[in-house]
């Protein structure tokens, strides 16, 4: 098996680990793809052609990436393409730019606990829920500013 085979053959199981956790499959496999290339930067045509999918997949995958703030887009100057990118720090990107559902999600179950009462199972499931959301939004920042002191040794 060629090195570029066994980096497609890569990709797809990273994109497999990625989907078991609950990516859609095509931005799985778009983002994969994108972390596994030199510089991190492809553009449409280079990801379908990576692929062996159409552009409407690929679209998809992109857009879906874009609103997460997973990748961005750029223009190379003279160039009319569109290159997506991986931003080099994604996946603290990621967590740490989860605040808002994390406060949606602690804001919802905190309106359950309150609307079936803490003096119910039910109402404690969604206080206990709530309380964790809370020790989340506390936490992640400190732990995302623990691995950047790290990364800086």
């Amino acid at each position: 098996m060629s090195h570029t085979e066994e980096v497609a053959d890569f990709i797809e199981r990273y994109a497999q680990a990625l989907t078991l956790s609950g990516w859609p499959r095509m931005m799985a496999r778009v983002f994969a793809c994108l972390m596994a290339t030199e510089d991190g930067r492809l553009t449409a045509a280079e990801l379908s052609q990576a692929l062996h999918v159409g552009a409407p997949a690929i679209s998809g995958g992109i857009k879906a990436l874009l609103q997460a703030g997973l990748v961005t887009r750029e223009r190379v100057p003279g160039d009319r393409r569109d290159y997506y990118r991986v931003q080099e720090d994604t996946w603290f990107r990621a967590v740490t730019g989860n605040d808002a559902n994390l406060a949606r999600w602690q804001d919802a179950s905190a309106a359950g606990a309150r609307l079936l009462g803490t003096d119910t199972e039910a109402g404690r499931r969604f206080d206990e829920t709530r309380r964790f959301f809370e020790f989340l939004r506390v936490e992640l920042p400190r732990l995302m500013d623990r691995w950047h002191e790290s990364q800086q040794r």
